[in-house]
């Protein structure tokens, strides 16, 4: 009887495995044997995913929820489906999918549907994938249109930054005072300089 694991993955690190957890728990799959990445689904360059194929061995019994909690590019799917069962000898079961259980119908007849139905749930896998991403570039694009900046707004300067920097000028201020008193770094400071001298405006600044 060869170790049970289990392997879970979300696609970036506020999102919530707890579900996908439960599952692999409530086969009997010891939380130590419980992989999870918290990054994309497009390659598999994952460190968790990279240390559980270290460990794996021919007769062990690896679960996952969905196909795409494994990932979400075709090809890679399926080379990682062939490495897992063929060259390490493992057995996969995909929860939500029965018929992709190699422990099952291992006759040709049997290899054939789950081939089968892994190659289509890759390639949905991936269409999903290319699909969100086409949506958020468009998102992205139609919101750029409207004017909305994305990134971290620019920090406001203080009301008196003028006056400390003609004292700089002077040499009656240290650069180092000014950094200090706007919180901004050196390179932030010249750009702002060099913004809030041009004639067409300018920079925010806040009252102390």
């Amino acid at each position: 009887m060869g170790k049970i694991y289990g392997y879970a993955r979300v696609s970036t690190v506020n999102q919530n495995e707890d579900r996908q957890l439960a599952a692999l728990l409530n086969k009997g799959v010891d939380e130590k044997n419980i992989f999870i990445d918290k990054q994309s689904g497009s390659d598999f360059d994952r460190p968790q995913y990279n240390r559980l194929l270290k460990k794996i061995r021919c007769g062990d019994l690896l679960y996952i929820s969905s196909i795409d909690r494994l990932g979400r590019n075709y090809e890679g799917i399926r080379e990682q489906w062939q490495r897992l069962s063929k060259e390490l000898g493992a057995d996969i079961c995909v929860l939500d999918m029965p018929l992709l259980d190699t422990r099952t119908g291992k006759d040709l007849l049997g290899t054939f549907i789950s081939d089968l139905v892994l190659q289509i749930l890759s390639f949905v896998a991936q269409s999903e994938r290319e699909s969100i991403k086409k949506r958020q570039a468009e998102g992205i694009a139609a919101a750029k249109a409207r004017g909305v900046k994305f990134g971290r707004p620019e920090k406001a300067l203080p009301g008196d930054f003028e006056q400390m920097t003609r004292l700089w000028r002077g040499k009656n201020l240290p650069l180092s005072g000014i950094l200090s008193a706007c919180q901004i770094s050196e390179s932030t400071f010249y750009r702002r300089i060099r913004e809030y001298e041009r004639p067409e405006g300018k920079i925010k600044t806040v009252k102390r």
